[in-house]
Order: structure tokens, then sequence, then C-alpha cells
């Protein structure tokens, strides 16, 4: 591909500004709006608190705080670049998928002899 074709393509909308990243943050309270996580109850939370697009901006979702909100990084990879028909069917897909990799963590665990956590 010639260097003047590349000039051409198309890129992504920015990532957010730590500004635009802060206000949701402030707006959903630090609180990973999947699973519930504090990111104000410790400094660990905090660290892995982040700003998830619902609608991807892989799948054109845009920047606009609608489809903005708080997350931990954990609920922000489980959920990835998949599309939803809502916010509530990405959370419910969320939680299903961390329950699973709870159990099979614990299950694992439990064959090596270790202490599994408590849910």
């Amino acid at each position: 591909m010639p260097v003047t074709d590349l000039l051409k393509l198309n890129r992504l909308a920015k990532p957010l500004t730590l500004e635009e990243g802060l206000k949701i943050l402030e707006r959903d309270k630090f609180r990973c709006q999947y699973c519930g996580l504090d990111g104000l109850a410790s400094f660990e939370n905090s660290l892995v608190m982040s700003v998830d697009f619902v609608v991807p901006r892989a799948r054109k979702g845009k920047k606009d705080p609608s489809n903005l909100v708080a997350s931990c990084r954990p609920c922000n990879l489980l959920k990835g670049e998949r599309v939803f028909a809502d916010f509530e069917a990405a959370k419910a897909h969320v939680l299903k998928r961390r329950a699973e990799m709870r159990a099979e963590w614990e299950t694992r665990e439990a064959k090596m002899g270790g202490r599994a956590a408590k849910a």
C-alpha cells in the first residue's frame, strides 16, 4: 500500500482525555458499573479503575457520556469488544463470566490442595 493511501485511512476517535475519564469516574462514584468494585475503598482498587466504552470504539462506539461507564480493568477485559443489546446485557455477561472463572479457579485450587477464596 503506498504511503499516500495510508494517510487517507480513517483513524478511530482518540481515547478519552484524563479530564473526560475523571468526569465519568466521578459521575459513577469510582465504582465499577459491572461488578460494583469500589475504586475508593483502597489504593489497590483505585489502580484497577478505568472507563469502558459500552459500545466499543472498535465497533464505532462514540465518546459520549451515555456510552461510557466506570469499570475495573478485569470487567473491562471480560466484556472486550463484544456488542450487547444494552448495558444490562453486557453486565449480565460480565457477571456470568466472572462466576464461571471463579468456579474454575476454585476447582483447580481444590485439586491442587490449596485454599480457594470464599465467595
